[in-house]
């Protein structure tokens, strides 16, 4: 009499005895779906062109007009970051809990400032007309209205109107408008500009925190 072979359980693939941990894995997923690392990619590429335009004079160098192209720009740059909020499909991260609101905060604060440090990089050694005060104020406003923005119209088109106001301000900024809700054409040291600016990003961070963007999803429900 024999003893039965043991059968010894197959061996487990490469990779898969040292896991990370759940958080970060759906970190990573959260922002690969949102194209993160694309967006990244773009928000070098408007620091780039910053750094051309002032390098090779593409604007003037003092006066009202040596801020429409840079304002152009940080608008660009708010725009690609309101677009990140489109997921094709949907915020399946419902379903991790409570995570959701943290991957919306962590993804948003942390590509503005990531847009901040790229342009700032793009002036640096540069004559950049009202300096880095008002680009990182410019930035916050812009970016602001942007997650304001895909509360109503989702992620694709949260462009419309951090570009649309970039359009108005052009006009304000050639009419010398002093209005502190016309931020883009205030000097750095407008306490008013500062404070509107900093209220519609704070308020835009909270909403899209809180809410999410408005996705086809959840209007079918």
């Amino acid at each position: 009499m024999t003893a039965a072979p043991v059968v010894k359980p197959p061996a487990a693939p490469a990779g898969t005895a040292r896991r990370l941990p759940a958080s970060i894995r759906l970190t990573s997923l959260h922002l690969r779906t949102r194209r993160v690392p694309a967006c990244v990619i773009a928000l070098a590429a408007c620091g780039a062109v910053l750094h051309a335009a002032l390098h090779w004079h593409w604007t003037f160098n003092s006066g009202p007009y040596a801020q429409q192209v840079p304002m152009i720009i940080e608008a660009g740059a708010a725009a690609v970051i309101a677009v990140t909020a489109h997921s094709p499909f949907g915020e399946q991260e419902r379903a991790a809990g409570q995570w959701l609101p943290y991957l919306r905060l962590f993804s948003a604060a942390g590509l503005t400032g990531i847009a901040i440090a790229f342009l700032q990089l793009g002036a640096a050694g540069e004559s950049l007309n009202a300096g880095v005060l008002v680009l990182a104020r410019n930035v916050i406003g812009f970016t602001g209205l942007g997650l304001v923005c895909t509360l109503v119209t989702g992620g694709l088109l949260a462009w419309i109107v951090p570009l649309g106001y970039m359009m108005f301000c052009q006009y304000a900024l050639l009419e010398l408008w002093r209005a502190p809700w016309a931020w883009p054409v205030r000097p750095p040291a407008d306490r008013g500009a500062w404070i509107a600016a900093s209220l519609v990003f704070g308020a835009g961070l909270v909403l899209f925190t809180v809410r999410g963007p408005r996705t086809r999803l959840s209007d079918d429900s």
